[in-house]
């Protein structure tokens, strides 16, 4: 029998954290890992719309890393769980400052703030950026009300929106596209 993909155990608005413990939907906890699994989806966006097959490898290796960090976000943090779950490491952070690095190096020096736009791709890696953002801000909040995560989950996140910000220069830049500096108004 194949996998079903609904189970109807949600239809009052609970959920289950892995671990067991049922947890209203609206709970900080699941509201970290639907970002971080929207931010996912945004990600395959940005690599549906490169067409660029470096940036490609490098966005599957990144949404790889957001499911390890979403499955421990959705890990109730007081539970004893049986099954083996991917951890995050100290060299996926720096993974991401070496791509930062090497993105940099073939990038013009930036001058002034950047406005968003020139290219689907590099527009897409921008909305990605925001949406990682977002991610972190709840990561932080949810450590503010005292909910337990892996310190290593909001610096990973810090530094995949830098990460994300020069890739969209990145993106713009290989597709010929310069950056629109944006000038205040005076």
């Amino acid at each position: 029998m194949a996998f079903k993909i609904y189970t109807k155990t949600g239809d009052k608005g609970s959920t289950s954290l892995i671990g067991g413990v049922r947890v209203p939907k609206n709970h900080i906890r699941i509201e970290s890992y639907g970002t971080v699994d929207e931010l996912n989806s945004q990600l395959g966006l940005v690599r549906d719309l490169t067409g660029n097959e470096q940036v490609a490898d490098w966005l599957r290796e990144v949404q790889d890393r957001l499911f390890t960090l979403g499955s421990e976000l959705a890990t109730a943090p007081d539970k004893n769980i049986k099954m083996k779950l991917p951890d995050l490491y100290e060299s996926d952070v720096e993974w991401l400052e070496a791509r930062i690095d090497e993105m940099n190096a073939s990038l013009p020096e930036m001058r002034s703030f950047i406005i968003p736009g020139g290219h689907a791709g590099a527009s897409a890696c921008h909305v990605a950026r925001c949406i990682c953002r977002r991610t972190e801000r709840v990561c932080v909040a949810m450590e503010g009300s005292g909910e337990v995560i892996p310190e290593l989950c909001v610096r990973y996140l810090n530094r995949l929106s830098d990460f994300l910000f020069v890739l969209a220069r990145f993106i713009a830049h290989q597709a010929g596209v310069a950056d629109l500096p944006w000038r205040a108004r005076v």
